[in-house]
């Protein structure tokens, strides 16, 4: 078993707030909209929504890997702008990895805008390789879904508000 970690940086003209909105407090909503070609739902199966919730994302066949992927929230600090969840059924767990777990943090920027950093920290199964060609793509992959809700917030100024 091999323990590693993603880390990625995304900047932002959108104020930090807003993007937490989006994507912590409403995410279940505005990805199957905004990206519906990844997302098919997301839905809450126990709790509110905060700590200890677990909420199930199912994905469209274009994710080839896996159909699924249920996850706890861990931490919801929107005073501090942090978000952490653990994966606890479904996507390359058992697969692949023996733990995931993600971490994002909203920092505003001093002069406007957003730095909004991520880190994946993932046990392996013994005897799966490292993939560095997979951990790119997995940043590439954010990278996008990251454009794609940044893009819809700058051109709906008064939506998260």
């Amino acid at each position: 078993m091999v323990a590693g970690s993603i880390s990625h940086e995304i900047e932002s003209p959108v104020e930090a707030k807003r993007l937490w909105n989006a994507f912590v407090k409403d995410g279940h909503n505005l990805l199957p909209k905004q990206v519906p070609e990844i997302f098919s739902s997301i839905t809450l199966l126990e709790g509110d929504g905060g700590v200890g919730s677990i909420r199930q994302i199912n994905f469209t066949p274009a994710n080839e890997e896996f159909s699924y992927v249920k996850e706890r929230v861990d931490e919801a600090d929107e005073e501090k702008l942090v978000y952490r969840y653990s994966h606890v059924e479904g996507g390359m767990l058992g697969k692949k990895l023996a733990s995931a777990k993600y971490e994002f943090k909203y920092t505003p920027k001093p002069n406007g805008g957003t730095v909004c950093s991520s880190v994946f920290y993932y046990d392996s199964l013994p005897g799966v390789p490292n993939d560095e060609a997979k951990i790119k793509e997995i940043k590439d992959m954010g990278t996008a879904l990251f454009k794609k809700i940044d893009d819809y917030l700058i051109a709906n100024p008064a939506a998260y508000s």
